[in-house]
């Protein structure tokens, strides 16, 4: 074994009291990284895959019509402007196709499906509800939102125009699979469409409004034969779809709004977590490191006599300095390797104890190698930046003073 290890882990295992208590407390700090680093990044995961899961990435619309003049000023007229917003009516995109092959061209891009999404009216009996008109093409749309997995009762099919539909909304209107509904579309043009199957995205507002048919009989309902009035897109790196999306609106000259942009107020709870995460990592590492370097000052004032007669004997300084070095690492080390597993039985405990009405748990952890590593190499950092003072203050010992004295 090198001198500089043997010498250090000597120093440890004779001061057992104090590593044992270093290394607790290495652990906790450990531990509560990785515990809280886990819970929030599992709800942060959850949050993102409910968001996400109702919704695609990107979109591209046709640009809002602009609000044009009813009058022009002349030299002998003045008029004063009046601005009110221009009605909007559902347009479909032109060359859509072309549009929608360019986007998946467009690096990131994973997926794109056309669709047409309006207004209308679910009718059953007495009952009537504002229901969201989706027209897709199935084997495209599933690959954005898989609402196949989702399927409460019934399959997902929407060939010949038949339909599937949301749950609440099913129960609003009490019907099932095999039922049939009128649909009447903001086109003043009505259908009878038959149910397929009742799907649970876990979104009441979806769930309560979502007609999904077929983008043929979608064309149909809303006079927009051969037309697709949105292109929805999924992409790789959920947090780069932003980039995406101006990338694709500089491109296209169309309305490309990102899930980023809808959802601004979830990215801001999102972002700050992550800053409240970082400042409890921030201050369990500050009383980690003032942790390991306390006790190494008490052990160089304890073994300075020690160290003056490795001195007089010829150790180096930096032989001297190695060593104290060596124990902090060590005692990181260590400490991350039980920290690391007591955080992580704990964020199980936690996970299991704390389960909703469907049985999954209310809050998700997310434990990876990822975290493990960072703890680990965290917490070795740790140990090396609290023992640097005491290892220089160790070398910088004058050997007839520290012997004498000492």
């Amino acid at each position: 074994m090198p001198f500089e290890w043997f010498v250090a882990l000597r120093y440890l295992r004779d001061a057992k009291g104090q590593t044992a208590l270093i290394l607790a407390a290495v652990s906790v700090g450990v531990s509560v990284i990785v515990f809280l680093s886990a819970l929030i990044n599992g709800l942060q995961v959850s949050l993102i895959d409910k968001t996400l899961g109702s919704q695609p990435h990107i979109t591209l619309q046709v640009q809002r019509e602009a609000a044009r003049p009813l009058v022009d000023p002349s030299d002998d007229r003045a008029v004063a402007r009046s601005v009110q917003p221009a009605p909007q009516r559902l347009r479909s995109i032109d060359q859509w196709p072309l549009v929608m092959a360019d986007a998946e061209r467009t690096a990131g891009v994973i997926a794109a499906s056309p669709a047409i999404v309006g207004a209308g009216f679910a009718v059953r009996a007495e009952a009537k509800n504002a229901v969201v008109v989706r027209g897709v093409d199935p084997e495209r749309f599933l690959a954005i939102i898989d609402v196949r997995r989702r399927m409460r009762a019934g399959r997902f099919d929407v060939a010949g125009g038949d339909v599937v539909i949301g749950a609440v909304l099913a129960d609003e209107l009490g019907v099932g699979v095999g039922d049939k509904i009128r649909i009447t579309t903001t086109e003043g043009i009505d259908d009878v469409v038959a149910i397929t199957g009742v799907f649970s995205l876990g979104n009441e507002v979806v769930d309560k409004t979502w007609v999904i048919t077929s983008l043929r009989r979608a064309q149909t309902l809303y006079a927009l034969p051969g037309g697709a009035t949105s292109i929805e897109l999924k992409v790789a790196d959920v947090f780069a779809a932003e980039a995406v999306a101006g990338e694709l609106r500089g491109r296209t000259g169309l309305k490309a709004d990102s899930w980023m942009k809808i959802n601004a107020e979830l990215l801001t709870g999102l972002s700050a977590q992550s800053s409240s995460k970082s400042m409890i990592q921030f201050f369990v590492v500050l009383a980690v490191a003032l942790g390991i370097a306390s006790v190494l000052i008490v052990s160089v004032v304890q073994k300075s006599r020690e160290i003056g007669v490795l001195r007089a004997v010829g150790t180096s300084r930096g032989r001297v300095l190695r060593i104290f070095l060596i124990q902090g690492a060590v005692l990181g080390l260590l400490g991350s390797f039980v920290g690391s597993a007591l955080g992580a039985l704990l964020s199980k405990l936690f996970e299991g104890l704390v389960r909703g009405p469907d049985g999954a748990p209310k809050f998700p952890v997310q434990l990876d190698l990822e975290l493990f590593v960072l703890a680990t190499a965290l917490a070795v950092g740790v140990g090396l930046l609290a023992a640097v003072l005491p290892a220089r203050r160790a070398s910088m010992l004058d050997p007839a003073s520290a012997i004498r004295n000492g």
